[in-house]
């Protein structure tokens, strides 16, 4: 695909990929911040496990739903006023959830955090529009990094905020004052430029929502509602249905929401895929990892007893510090070695990283090392995808290509959290405590297999990226 080229970079361009970089940063946290409180918001709001659940089951399937819409919207009618009505969403949610004091309004409050996840396609639309070529694949590379970056940073910020069984709400106090400061800046930096022009395919979109909800919904739900349940069996069959019937109506429509040539392209296929696997890989080592630090080795006979302060500063900070130095850099191996190969590279990581902390957990340096590898090949894989997708893309269909990469790493996440839940769930012993009672835990090796499995979706991405096709131009090109 052979562009024309900007060569020089207007002082406003300088603005734009810190701006892009820090609202992908955001809606990174917002996914995870909750993860680690879950817990305390049902302790503090009286609620039922099953009921909290739905503080991350709701930005999900908002996601799900919004995400492409805005990707589409965004290359329509031009990036800047769709980051910013998602940037004003996401501030208003951020606001509800921490004043209120009801579950019913918190589960609303993350639906509307939920638009967050449509920044991640508009940031690389935005890149690609207004960053000169010399800066392009490193910019993206950078904002892509990001993704891994803002969920170590999010363990870390709960664990700081939430210490001693603090207020929960201190959490997303941090996220009113990151999505003001991100929106103020995108309302400054951004350039208003018209979008590409075309039809919206508004039906398409409600019907890949409908799919797509009814996918999510009952992996989130799964080990709640019973994985043999009729809910989520007619919900997964559901999903089937609709999503084939969308790619059916794509077919048929003259301006779809996503061609099906674009979902068959094998590039692009392979990326999604390789999306899927990684976002699995990262949600079974975070939470994999929190749990397991937090065992009580006095009465599992391993695991460290760490709080949830020392797990975030002990045992994730390492790993979300060195993620931050990995966007440069693997922006740097993007431009030398192509995206392909950067993702293969960081997938090989991710296994080592994954084998190494399946092997060796004994003591508290053995994981931290594991966790540094693990989170700096996730950087590395966030990285280099968006760079493959756009070189293999049309420039009018950046947006919504990268809309389904975010879906695909969306699923891969839900898919880990839901199954990393269930092995730990259905392999544990109960133990007394020494002041009487008992306490029910997981056995070492329900984490082992979880890290096994992370290890294999690790794999299985690197199989990805050998598939992504072996042509690949030397450079990322932008329109003058």
């Amino acid at each position: 695909m052979s562009l024309s080229t900007t060569s020089t970079a207007s002082p406003r361009a300088r603005l734009v990929l810190p701006t892009m970089a820090a609202a992908v940063f955001l809606l990174s946290m917002i996914q995870t911040l909750v993860v680690p409180v879950l817990t305390q918001i049902a302790s503090q709001l009286d609620a039922s496990a099953t009921t909290v659940g739905w503080v991350t089951t709701a930005t999900m399937l908002t996601a799900s739903a919004v995400t492409p819409l805005l990707g589409r919207l965004g290359d329509v009618y031009g990036q800047k006023p769709l980051v910013v009505a998602a940037l004003a969403v996401t501030l208003a949610g951020s606001l509800l959830a921490a004043t209120t004091h009801s579950i019913e309004w918190l589960i609303v409050a993350r639906v509307l955090q939920g638009a967050s996840f449509g920044l991640f396609p508009l940031a690389i639309s935005v890149l690609r529009h207004e960053l000169p070529h010399e800066r392009l694949v490193p910019g993206m590379a950078i904002t892509a990094s990001a993704l891994g970056v803002g969920s170590g940073v999010a363990l870390v910020a709960t664990g700081l905020l939430t210490q001693g069984d603090a207020d929960y709400r201190r959490i997303f106090w941090l996220c009113v004052v990151l999505s003001a400061a991100v929106l103020v800046a995108a309302v400054l930096a951004l350039p208003r430029r018209a979008g590409q022009g075309g039809r919206v395919d508004y039906l398409g979109a409600l019907v890949l929502a409908i799919g797509l909800v009814a996918l999510l919904l009952p992996i989130s739900q799964g080990h709640e509602w019973g994985w043999g349940s009729a809910r989520v069996i007619g919900l997964f069959a559901l999903a089937a249905v609709v999503l084939v019937g969308f790619v059916l109506l794509q077919d048929r429509t003259p301006e779809p929401l996503v061609a099906t040539r674009l979902l068959s392209h094998r590039p692009v296929l392979a990326t999604n895929l390789a999306s899927l696997c990684v976002g699995f890989a990262m949600f079974a080592v975070f939470l994999g990892a929190t749990y397991f630090v937090q065992t009580p080795e006095q009465l599992a006979g391993f695991g460290f007893g760490a709080s949830v302060l020392r797990t975030s500063v002990v045992f994730m900070l390492p790993g979300a510090v060195v993620s931050m130095l990995m966007g440069p850099i693997a922006g740097r191996l993007v431009h030398a070695v192509g995206p392909r190969h950067v993702l293969l590279l960081a997938s090989l990581v991710g296994v080592a990283g994954m084998v190494l902390l399946l092997a060796l957990h004994g003591t508290e340096a053995e994981v931290i090392v594991a966790l540094i590898v693990g989170n700096s090949a996730i950087a590395i894989a966030y990285a280099s995808m968006p760079a493959l997708l756009v070189s293999n893309v049309e420039h009018h269909e950046t947006g919504i290509a990268n809309s389904i990469n975010s879906i695909m790493r969306t699923v891969g996440g839900a898919i880990g959290s839901a199954l990393v839940i269930t092995v730990l769930t259905s392999d544990v012993t109960t133990h007394a405590l020494p002041g009487g009672g008992s306490v029910t835990l997981a056995n070492e090796g329900a984490y082992e297999l979880a890290f096994g499995l992370a290890a294999l979706f690790f794999a299985a991405a690197a199989v990805m990226a050998g598939l992504a096709g072996k042509r690949e131009p030397t450079a990322v090109v932008v329109p003058a």
